[in-house]
This record gives structure tokens, sequence and C-alpha cells, in this order.
């Protein structure tokens, strides 16, 4: 049985096929995280709504490290995250999806690690791949086989938020590689990472960014276009679920704290 948790982001709130499950509130060191606990094609599966509720939690307020250290309480060792983003990469347009494999870090305020105090000590987590290859590599084969356009590598360049950013800030992220921009990948990737849990985000392009969208952005143009993609990602995360394949790639996600002798709760 493989233990897997979907992190829904903006327009992925409650996914209908996980529908009945049971909801439950985890306590932890960092505060509490409402997980969504039930069982598809033979898999243990937890769903957290990572804005909350009616989507009330800005990106930057969002509990990162409650989130994640319920997921590993539970015993989750996959991750499948969704992201709203806009489009630095004219190739990737509204409707796409993206399974990214890179990212670049522009926020200013969050707690980006679990290693910050007496107990833990200081560490140095790898990111040279933030996204685990063999959770890609499985999303890249759903994808393959659907009629959903979507790109099979993309830098996710993540700000601080809630605003959205400058043309002068979506050109620099782009002469900087950059492809995607969204306000959420960071820290949780990072955390997950930490926590050695196997993650991978598959990011929904929503609109073209600052500068290049020929309209001033809203967040009901994010939400609109979101509306027009969820069948597609609730198909997704359904086929990821029922996914028990064998892939190629290999990850060192669940050793990735080794070196100061594993991640423990």
């Amino acid at each position: 049985m493989r233990k897997i948790a979907i992190i829904g982001g903006t327009g992925i709130y409650n996914p209908e096929a996980l529908s009945g499950f049971e909801s439950k509130i985890i306590e932890t060191p960092y505060g509490q995280a409402l997980c969504n606990i039930g069982e598809m094609h033979g898999n243990m599966v937890v769903f957290i709504t990572r804005h909350g509720v009616g989507h009330k939690t800005p990106p930057h307020k969002v509990n990162y490290r409650a989130n994640i250290w319920a997921l590993k309480s539970l015993g989750v060792e996959e991750i499948f995250a969704t992201t709203a983003v806009g489009s630095l990469n004219p190739e990737m347009k509204a409707g796409h999806f993206v399974v990214c494999d890179n990212a670049l870090d522009f926020t200013k305020s969050r707690i980006n690690t679990f290693y910050d105090d007496e107990y833990r000590g200081v560490a140095h987590v790898d990111v040279t791949s933030p996204y685990c290859p063999v959770l890609r590599e499985k999303v890249i084969n759903i994808l393959k086989k659907t009629d959903i356009p979507f790109r099979a590598t993309g830098t996710y360049v993540c700000t601080e938020g809630p605003r959205f950013e400058t043309a002068a800030e979506i050109k620099m992220f782009a002469m900087l590689g950059g492809d995607l921009v969204g306000m959420t990948n960071i820290p949780e990737s990072i955390l997950a990472r930490e926590a050695e849990i196997c993650y991978t985000n598959c990011s929904i392009v929503t609109n073209m960014a600052a500068g290049i969208s020929p309209t001033p952005l809203t967040h009901s143009e994010v939400v609109e276009e979101m509306g027009k993609s969820i069948q597609n990602m609730e198909k997704l995360i359904s086929a990821f679920i029922a996914y028990n394949e064998d892939v190629d790639a290999t990850c060192n996600c669940p050793h990735a704290m080794a070196e100061v002798g594993g991640f423990k709760l």
C-alpha cells in the first residue's frame, strides 16, 4: 500500500474523487493541520487544502511546517502538490500543465526549515533537484496517455505574495531561467525534502505574468481559468493514486537527512 498525500492549491479544494474521507485535525509542534484521510485504489490517501476552507489563508501565512509535519506523522511517503501559476514562457499557455523540475526562491519572510532549534541543531539539505524524479516520472507517464497539454519540465519561481509581481520582476525572473511564477511551492517542497518525503508539483498555467499579459492581473482571472482545468486535474490526481507501476527513475528523498541521522518526529 502506497501512502500518498495530495496538497490542493487554488481551485483544488475538495476533489470529487476524494469525497467521503474522514476529516481529522493533527496536532503538531507548529500548530494544527486539517487532514482528510481515506483510501483509494488500495492506497492510503491524505488530502490537505493548502489555503484552508474557503481559501482564507494567503500564501505567506500558510502553515507549511504544520502541514508537512502532519503528513510525516501519518506515515505519508509521497506528496503530489498542485499549484496555480502565471507563465513567463510563451510556450506555456493558460490550461497547460507543467511538471516542474527546478525552482527559484524569491520568498522573504518564511521559515523554510525544521532545523532551527536546539533539539535538531543545524542541517543543510541538498535540493539540487527539488522535486522527486520518481514521482515526476509517474506524473509524466500518466499525462502522456491523456490529451491534456503539458510540459515535462519547467522552473518554478516562488515569490512572497500576496501581491502579484511587477513587470520588471517578471522580466528578471525570465532572464534567470524561470518559466512559471507562483507563491506556494517554497518552503513546502523544501520542508518535504527535510522530512524525507518524496514530493512532486504539477502546476496549472492560469495566465501570462505581469508585463506579458495584455491586461492587469486579478485573482478572479486565476480562479476562473482554474475552473476550466479542475476536471483535468482531478483525473490526474485519481490516476496518480492508482499508478502502482514501477518506474525507471530512482531518488534519494527517503534518505535526504542521512548525514544527520535522518528526520525524526
